[in-house]
């Protein structure tokens, strides 16, 4: 049986707030309303900075409703929000994913709130954000909703004088499987096997740095170097790997990619 810590930290929702409340009232969505995504020009204040784009994305989508089978009246903003979300996808995004595909994608859905963001950096400077989004998810065979939480990561370009969602990686969290059965959820456990076990590399590792949802682990490597690698941790407890970074001596950090399932375990 596992602990009472132990489930506090993998069974629970989110505690944190949503980024995308306010700002958007019923007045807003008054002129779209019974238009299509393409007879509809965005508001440039929407997409001026990278963060505002996001930002207003999902306060679009917060009350966009897709259900399925189940009906309790009218939820939220109903389908209105879509054609103006699509808006926000760039014109390579939209030749990949069709209007009626990306209104799929939203199946069972009736309310996002985005309760992470943060900015990646990136090695060929690209416009990189995380996010973790909490969903309330039907389904036609219930009669009840539940909670759902996905992560995801998008890149954003710069297109018709604002700044558009280019590509949107989301993944959906693991609340049962990972933490019964899996070691890579542990960010710590993680980096003793991967780097450790399997890489050779680590001489020391210091203790964890932890701020708010983001952990620090540095280690001195068995090459003399230091690395410093950053995990965000989910709201299922999840630890995710997001950026690595390599100092010789006095120098400056670096970014890196070690990839140890590869670089590490496969025969040369």
């Amino acid at each position: 049986m596992k602990n009472i810590e132990y489930h506090q930290k993998y069974f629970r929702p989110s505690r944190l707030p949503a980024l995308n409340l306010g700002l958007l009232t019923s007045e807003f969505f008054n002129p779209f309303y019974g238009k299509t995504y393409n007879e509809i020009q965005l508001p440039a204040e929407l997409t001026k900075t990278p963060e505002d784009t996001i930002l207003n994305y999902f306060r679009i989508l917060l009350e966009a409703g897709n259900l399925l089978g189940r009906s309790c009246g009218s939820v939220g903003q109903g389908h209105m929000p879509f054609p103006i979300a699509y808006n926000f996808l760039s014109k390579e995004y939209q030749e990949k994913v069709s209007y009626k595909e990306y209104v799929q994608t939203f199946a069972g859905v009736g309310h996002t709130s985005l309760i992470k963001l943060s900015k990646i950096a990136t090695e060929k400077q690209a416009i990189r954000f995380f996010y973790e989004i909490e969903t309330i998810v039907g389904s036609i065979d219930f009669t009840a909703e539940y909670f759902g939480y996905s992560y995801g990561f998008m890149e954003i370009i710069y297109e018709h004088s604002g700044y558009r969602i280019n590509t949107n990686q989301q993944i959906r969290e693991d609340f049962l499987c990972a933490p019964y059965h899996l070691w890579e959820h542990d960010a710590e456990a993680a980096i003793d096997i991967k780097y450790g076990e399997w890489c050779k590399l680590i001489k020391k590792r210091y203790p964890t740095i932890k701020k708010d949802y983001v952990k620090y682990i540095y280690f001195q490597g068995t090459d003399e170097a230091d690395y410093c690698i950053i995990f965000f941790t989910l709201t299922n407890g999840t630890d995710i790997e997001i950026i690595q970074y390599r100092k010789e001596s006095n120098e400056d950090w670096k970014q890196v990619k070690l990839v140890p399932e590869k670089d590490c375990l496969q025969e040369p």
